[in-house]
């Protein structure tokens, strides 16, 4: 089954360094702040939204068409998606720009340090839903993720042309949307995935309560870390508990192992509930190791795991 992923690429570089910010930044002198942080450890991660969420659909032998823009210094990021095997068609390359990058240091009490440039994903609207496919008639669902706002309008307008269901994932994009926007982009998707904070966030920008709007969607999921999920569907909230983590290594790239899950489990057409369980034991499988797509899960694995911790004999599960 073909899903458009759009969203951002990136590359993540993490460095840690071994002391505490706290003991090196003077409160009374942060108005002439210059420090400099010596970091040992660094490594760099492939990340972005669009590039994690299609890794874990690979993962699960679905066919991502993952669907962004990255700069010159990105010719790499295609090379490992080759390697794994996800079409790469409806990425663009723009030459002038360096790849969005993300540049995290972290100190021992796990207070970080980001800074975060944009590049090419500011111009992710040059990268066009017609290129992910021979022929967009192949697409049996997508997603729209966190990306350049233009890019995700535009994206959701592409997907609601070709009455392609598709995930509206504002994220932390959410800032950059009006209430008004947010409603019109909900009009054209059928579902709408946040976390806990983005759901109130969409609420105060909508002066809508997330039940109400659910009316207007074919469901809303809401991810909770620990305390799992919850699955609105017209007025109606259901709680799909966690599963628990083998170890809590990294949670970078959580909620976009949760979406590959789920949406796997929605091209298959699974039920609802049991994509979203499908989402809490890919999330759970994530945190257990660093970076966004360094952990490993079949398909086989992932549906043993949802009948072991969910059972689902009255759901039709699999």
């Amino acid at each position: 089954m073909t899903i458009c992923v759009s969203g951002s690429l990136a590359f993540d570089t993490i460095m840690q360094f071994e002391g505490r910010f706290a003991d090196h930044i003077l409160p009374d002198k942060v108005h002439m702040l210059n420090v400099s942080f010596f970091v040992p450890g660094m490594r760099r991660e492939y990340g972005g939204c669009a590039g994690n969420i299609a890794y874990g659909i690979r993962l699960l032998g679905g066919d991502p068409r993952p669907l962004g823009t990255i700069g010159s210094d990105g010719l790499p990021y295609l090379d490992r998606f080759a390697t794994l095997g996800i079409n790469t068609c409806g990425i663009k390359v723009l030459p002038d720009t360096y790849t969005a990058q993300c540049f995290i240091t972290t100190d021992q009490a796990n207070n970080q340090i980001t800074a975060f440039h944009p590049g090419a994903m500011a111009l992710s609207h040059q990268a066009l839903l017609t290129d992910t496919a021979d022929s967009t008639a192949s697409l049996v669902l997508g997603i729209v993720a966190p990306d350049g706002k233009e890019g995700m309008v535009q994206h959701a307008q592409e997907l609601a042309a070709k009455g392609i269901p598709f995930i509206w994932d504002p994220g932390q994009a959410l800032p950059l949307f009006s209430g008004d926007e947010l409603l019109r982009i909900m009009e054209q998707a059928t579902y709408l995935t946040v976390n806990d904070y983005e759901g109130h966030l969409v609420e105060q920008k909508t002066s809508c309560s997330l039940l109400s709007l659910s009316h207007q969607l074919k469901g809303i999921i809401v991810t909770k870390g620990a305390e799992g999920a919850d699955i609105l569907e017209q007025g109606s909230i259901r709680n799909i508990s966690a599963v628990p983590a083998a170890q809590i290594v990294d949670p970078t790239g959580c909620g976009d192992a949760f979406r590959a899950g789920l949406l796997q489990g929605l091209s298959l057409q699974r039920s609802l509930l049991v994509s979203v369980q499908m989402g809490c034991v890919m999330g759970a499988r994530k945190i257990a190791s660093t970076g966004g797509q360094n952990y490993q899960i079949t398909l086989e694995e992932l549906e043993e795991s949802v009948t072991k911790y969910y059972g689902n004999k009255n759901e039709g599960s699999f």
